[in-house]
């Protein structure tokens, strides 16, 4: 006897068949009912890690919504961006220590999550404590190497070159009230290569941040909280300029 499918109602399966279908559809209804993650990026430069996450977010069913940018800099090239997406912006105190006027800023855009990206300035404890878990921040280097009080930008470059490193990279980790410190979420190995200056690492280095923070941040808006939040290596291809050798080497923690 030849076994045949049924041609009539869909849903006259068996039960496990029927339970899964049904899961399916509850679980679309459930993503359709959510709204997407508001974002909110602090940035004291040009922004060019605002710009990946503005072109990765900008679709209405995409799970995050980049919803304010603040800096610490009138001028930041990142605030026109910003204001060219029609996202709102906001200017803070340049040594960026006023808590109650970021808080009161959160607050009025319902941010859900903060991501420091090129921000140069250290957040005040009570914002820390205020989104406890829900801040995540970029660091140009594999940490907990060359991270710290004072390593940001060209310095971090200049370090890995000195120590003789042959791999830097990206992370992107939980902020806490410590520079560098928190839970590393994702991290992307880049190559150092000979005859490399700070400067030619550091264009190879922010090739993988423009890939790895909308990515992380889209893994984390998916999830709804850092805890249970896992990426898969298979989600990120090499970055453009990884050489093969170091394609297999991106850790997720």
């Amino acid at each position: 006897m030849t076994a045949r499918l049924a041609t009539g109602n869909p849903w006259q399966l068996g039960d496990w068949q029927l339970f899964r279908r049904l899961a399916v559809c509850a679980t679309a209804i459930f993503l359709l009912s959510v709204p997407p993650l508001r974002v909110a990026v602090l940035v004291s430069g040009h922004g060019s890690n605002l710009q990946a996450l503005l072109d990765a977010f900008r679709e209405p069913s995409a799970p995050a919504t980049i919803a304010l940018v603040i800096s610490n800099k009138a001028g930041a090239g990142a605030l026109d961006r910003a204001r060219r997406a029609s996202v709102p912006t906001a200017t803070i105190a340049e040594d960026g220590q006023d808590a109650a006027t970021l808080l009161a800023l959160l607050a009025r855009h319902g941010v859900g999550l903060v991501v420091l990206a090129g921000y140069l300035k250290k957040v005040p404890a009570e914002v820390v404590a205020a989104f406890r878990g829900r801040m995540l921040n970029v660091h140009p280097a594999l940490l907990p190497c060359f991270g710290g009080v004072g390593m940001y930008g060209r310095r971090v470059h200049e370090a890995v070159l000195a120590s003789g490193a042959r791999i830097s990279g990206v992370t992107v980790h939980v902020v806490d009230e410590q520079y560098d410190h928190g839970r590393i979420l994702a991290q992307w190995p880049v190559p150092v290569r000979p005859g490399d200056t700070a400067e030619t690492l550091a264009a190879r280095v922010l090739e993988a941040e423009h890939r790895l923070l909308p990515a992380v941040v889209g893994a984390f808006a998916r999830c709804g909280a850092e805890p249970v939040c896992s990426l898969a290596a298979e989600a990120f291809g090499p970055a453009p300029s990884l050489q093969p050798e170091f394609a297999d080497a991106l850790t997720v923690a």
